[in-house]
């Protein structure tokens, strides 16, 4: 259990050192190609007769954390922190570009996405708003 742990802080800290310099999320299809990759053997192992959905496989691995192998832990924890910070920017990009939806975008109608598919055909975005839009995976 002790070398599981360094092996989470070391993948952590190898992630905030990346993460300082431009911040990279992930997609799901990214997500699950990763994972079943690194996780693939401990999943047959640990959670064969585990049904999918509701984060079954998710539960399962953390239930196991302690058996499955180092490649799996630290990729797993890279997928989770890679995911919520696209989360994060997702739920942030709208306040964070809003003054550039006011400024560039003043006649477009609000809602459905039609501001995101405007801010996304301008080219003199802030360097906030432009880093948030990609961060949540918008492009």
């Amino acid at each position: 259990m002790k070398n599981l742990i360094r092996i989470i802080i070391i993948g952590l800290t190898a992630l905030l050192t990346v993460g300082s310099a431009s911040a990279q999320t992930l997609g799901y299809a990214d997500a699950i190609r990763i994972l079943s990759t690194s996780c693939g053997k401990d999943i047959q192992k640990y959670c064969k007769n585990v049904k999918l959905g509701n984060n079954r496989i998710q539960s399962c691995l953390q239930d196991n954390a302690s058996k499955v192998s180092a490649t799996c832990a630290i990729d797993y924890v890279r997928v989770y922190v890679l995911l919520a910070e696209r989360h994060a920017a997702q739920d942030s990009a709208a306040k964070i570009c809003r003054g550039d939806a006011k400024r560039l975008c003043p006649s477009t109608t609000r809602g459905k996405g039609y501001t995101l598919q405007c801010l996304l055909n301008k080219r003199k975005l802030s360097k906030a708003c432009g880093q948030v839009i990609t961060d949540a995976g918008y492009r």
